[in-house]
């Protein structure tokens, strides 16, 4: 891959030539639910999403995930999901749209990301911005995982280049597929 990435963003549909990033378009909590308990239990826009259980109800937001790339003058990035507790997500509803100052939460990775085992989630700070952006993930240092390691030791550029070809690649597959498994896609890049 050169310093020159070209690629077609699955949201505006038009040409870019630097990195991407790496976006999950829903929770893999709301991808593991059948297309019916999609529309009956389950709610999802842009930066929300619940799943509304018979005994619980399951909240997420959308945020980012910066990752250090040492031998590049950019870093990678991701669009993830982390499910709340019911306070924190109702709280963090509440001052959505208000210009308050940076609070912080307790939230679980709900995303796989590819290259990675997740046998159990990670746990994340998240990081509200008072600019009208998506809070910031910061994992947990004392977590024992390779995501976190990578995290806070930073990644190559060969390495952050390799991980969106995968991405790249895999969006194509599904583009080229059918337009069936583009409604199913968990994620896309923009």
């Amino acid at each position: 891959m050169s310093d020159n990435i070209k690629f077609k963003c699955s949201c505006c549909g038009e040409i870019h030539e630097e990195w991407p990033a790496l976006t999950f378009i829903s929770p893999d909590n709301y991808n593991c639910l059948s297309e019916e308990d999609k529309k009956s239990i389950g709610y999802i826009d842009s930066d929300f999403c619940t799943i509304n259980h018979s005994d619980q109800i399951d909240r997420f937001i959308r945020c980012t995930l910066t990752q250090k790339v040492n031998d590049h003058c950019e870093d990678l990035e991701y669009g993830l999901w982390v499910s709340l507790s019911e306070k924190s997500y109702v709280d963090y509803e509440k001052n959505f749209n208000n210009e308050c100052e940076e609070k912080g939460y307790f939230g679980w990775l709900c995303n796989d990301i590819i290259d990675y085992d997740f046998s159990e989630s990670i746990p994340m700070n998240v990081i509200t911005r008072n600019d009208g952006q998506r809070p910031e993930l910061i994992p947990h240092k004392d977590f024992d995982h390779p995501f976190v390691k990578d995290y806070y030791n930073g990644i190559s550029k060969k390495e952050a280049e390799r991980r969106i070809s995968n991405m790249l690649e895999i969006v194509n597959k599904n583009e080229i597929e059918n337009e069936e498994a583009k409604k199913r896609k968990w994620w896309k890049i923009w």
